[in-house]
């Protein structure tokens, strides 16, 4: 922060006329007569401060020849109106700092630097707790979440966009909720078909397995583990009694008048020729190729 000091003397003098002479912009008679001499004319005060004196910064009147007068970077004052722009205080005799073409005085200048809280816009006392986010600052009791209004101050909370929320205004408003057990998920957690789930509530229907990263089968909105899906819910082949899970080999299936076959054991009773995509002939709950079917 650097002070200054205002510029003297001023660039004319002022005297009393003792000998014949008239004023260089009226002619009236100067003799006996005070008069002001500038830049080689000499002329009556009245001229003087019409056509010849500097005006005012400040006031914006001409500064007299019975004025003080300050000068700085080629702007001048009356002394009474060399004052700080903030509050008005004398600064003809005192330093003073010249800001964005203002006058101001060394304590309102601290108070223009100084930080301003982004919620009341008033000023951060040096050594006053405050809170600072994303390169602005607040006074403590003016961090307030947007929902609710209520003091964050140090506390925790949930940015969105350009607002805040608590933590209690944050849940409400946008944490999930398990679909299962209907409580607010906190950590961690998955998602199945854009729903959220605890990773302790997404578990098997039947032995309560998590299912969390393991393949598992969805049936009517129940979830079960491939071990009890085969056990308890698949359908069996009618052909080598095991479980149609869908997996692997086993992912093709024929179904036929409510029986299903994996697709490799859809074969002919007699010869095994496959039959799966193929003609077929179901006698006596049993399947045959065209060709054995008529030798029966």
């Amino acid at each position: 922060m650097a002070f200054e000091r205002h510029s003297g003397p001023r660039h004319y003098t002022v005297g009393t006329m003792s000998e014949r002479f008239d004023c260089h912009y009226c002619r009236a008679a100067l003799q006996g007569k005070k008069y002001v001499e500038k830049d080689g004319h000499k002329c009556c005060v009245k001229c003087f401060e019409k056509i010849c004196a500097n005006t005012c910064a400040e006031c914006r009147k001409p500064i007299g020849v019975d004025s003080k007068e300050l000068h700085y970077k080629n702007r001048y004052w009356h002394d009474t109106c060399f004052r700080c722009a903030k509050c008005y205080h004398p600064l003809a005799n005192e330093q003073f700092i010249f800001k964005d073409n203002k006058i101001m005085c060394a304590k309102c200048t601290t108070r223009e630097d100084g930080l301003r809280c982004a919620g009341c816009h008033k000023l951060i006392q040096a050594g006053a707790h405050n809170v600072e986010y994303k390169g602005s600052a607040w006074h403590e009791e003016c961090f307030i979440c947007s929902n609710c209004k209520q003091t964050i101050g140090t506390g925790s909370f949930f940015p969105k966009g350009t607002d805040v929320f608590c933590v209690n205004c944050h849940e409400q408003k946008f944490a999930k909720h398990c679909v299962k057990c209907k409580n607010l998920i906190t950590t961690g957690g998955i998602t199945y078909q854009d729903q959220p789930w605890h990773g302790d509530c997404f578990v098997c229907e039947t032995c309560n397995k998590k299912l969390s990263g393991q393949r598992f089968t969805a049936v009517e909105d129940h979830y079960y583990c491939v071990d009890c899906y085969k056990s308890f819910v698949a359908k069996k082949c009618s052909g080598c009694s095991n479980a149609i899970t869908g997996f692997g080999k086993g992912s093709n299936v024929v179904n036929y008048e409510g029986q299903a076959w994996h697709e490799y054991c859809f074969i002919c009773k007699k010869c095994s020729l496959n039959l799966a995509n193929k003609r077929f002939v179901c006698q006596n709950a049993q399947i045959y190729c065209p060709d054995c079917a008529k030798k029966l």
